[in-house]
């Protein structure tokens, strides 16, 4: 075990900034992607629990972002894009009409992370990709309680979050990691043997390496239970996005990676599993549908009624359980790897992943050539030095020199493959 006094994540401790009896003050980040939009949902069915005062998203999707304003009545709406406020503003108007003030608006890079210092209870990031990070620390250092979707900014700046939290301030949506959170209350720490981190195995589940060579992008979105965005989806097909998800547990729970175990269930039934030191498994179980981790995550300690669906089981149903093809995924005992090695190699992994990622999505890479350009540049990078202090400076530049490198060796496989054409 680690000599921290507590994990990062833990149900036994309530972290309340805002102790109050009305309804808890929320700021959606990445409010018109797949988290947010079912955030939202939440929040509507339960306008005794929450109240959303500030949105932010990226500007791809504008008149959505401004419905979502005009509903919710935020104070404050955020896009990363600049060029995109005067279109926010001619939605926001058409929602609004002539008499009704519009909420501020903030633009830039930065937004984001402006909005998570915010007044509110709760800031819930689901941001997408490693931007998520400066967001992360804003509303960490500010006070608030992290409903934390984004597993990237954990992932790259780990020394960094685990330096600001408090006890029991951050509380995780991951479908798995909240999973994890809730069967921890069966015990403590000290009595867990192992974690168990559940994988539908993603379209690809049951083939082999040559049979993934000439996969194309719609082979990969098409994710058999979930329905998330491209980027997420084509993680889960290359399963990276379980490895990312095994250096997250042990971040959280402060447990060693030789006790973190990833199982291959197809059904999404189970999403994750913790293994007592008695002998028993304690699993969290529901249908697929990511309402229940989120309210988890703005409603903790209480349960939010009736937040997702639950099991009909007056209907017979199968449970299976695979050990995962490691030849044909790579990708989490690469994971692994970097999650040991620490400093700026996660970083270094996530960001030469998201540059393949684009690669395979533009035609640039086939399939399997995403884990063998990440490889190539985690390799490269080497090995962080030990005994310095992680900043945000180091992970920015390793980020930047690992697109460059990813971008370097996809034009190499391209113009190989051009050549051999």
């Amino acid at each position: 075990m680690s000599d921290s006094p507590a994990p990062l994540a833990d149900p036994h401790l309530v972290y309340d900034p805002v102790a109050g009896t009305g309804p808890k003050d929320v700021v959606i980040l990445g409010s018109t992607g797949s988290i947010g939009t079912q955030a939202i949902d939440l929040v509507l069915r339960n306008p005794d629990r929450f109240r959303v005062t500030a949105l932010s998203a990226n500007g791809g999707r504008i008149a959505l972002l401004a419905e979502q304003a005009h509903r919710l009545r935020v104070r404050t709406v955020a896009v990363a894009r600049e060029d995109a406020v005067e279109a926010l503003r001619e939605a926001l108007t058409a929602q609004y009409g002539t008499g009704e003030p519009l909420p501020e608006i903030l633009a830039g890079p930065e937004a984001a992370t402006q909005l998570a210092a915010s007044d509110c209870h709760t800031v819930l990031n689901g941001i997408t990709g490693s931007i998520g990070l400066a967001p992360t620390l804003a509303a960490l250092e500010a006070g608030r309680t992290l409903a934390l979707a984004n597993k990237e900014s954990l992932i790259v700046g780990g020394p960094l979050v685990k330096a600001l939290a408090k006890p029991g301030q951050i509380i995780p949506v991951d479908s798995e990691h909240a999973a994890l959170f809730q069967a921890l209350a069966a015990g403590t720490r000290a009595d867990v043997r192992k974690l168990v981190v559940t994988a539908s195995g993603g379209p690809f589940r049951g083939r082999t390496k040559a049979e993934l060579a000439n996969v194309t992008v719609q082979d990969a979105l098409a994710h058999p239970t979930w329905a998330m965005g491209p980027v997420i989806t084509i993680n889960s097909a290359t399963l990276v996005n379980k490895g990312l998800e095994v250096i997250e547990a042990h971040l959280l729970y402060d447990i060693p990676f030789d006790r973190i175990e990833v199982v291959v269930h197809p059904q999404s039934y189970v999403h994750s599993m913790i293994e007592f030191t008695d002998g028993s498994t304690i699993a969290q179980a529901t249908p697929p549908d990511m309402r229940g981790p989120i309210a988890i995550g703005l409603g903790w300690p209480e349960r939010v009624p009736d937040a997702a669906p639950a099991f009909d089981w007056s209907t017979a149903s199968t449970w299976e359980f695979f050990p995962l093809d490691n030849d044909a995924f790579p990708s989490v005992n690469l994971a692994r790897h970097v999650g040991e090695l620490a400093g700026t190699a996660p970083a270094v992994f996530n960001a030469a992943n998201e540059e393949c990622v684009e690669a395979f999505r533009s035609g640039a890479l086939p399939f399997n050539g995403i884990m063998e350009t990440v490889t190539r540049v985690v390799e490269e990078h080497g090995t962080p030095p030990t005994g310095t202090s992680l900043t945000v400076p180091d992970v920015l530049e390793a980020e930047t020199w690992a697109r460059a490198r990813a971008r370097e060796l996809t034009a190499q496989t391209t113009s190989a493959a051009e050549a051999r054409a």
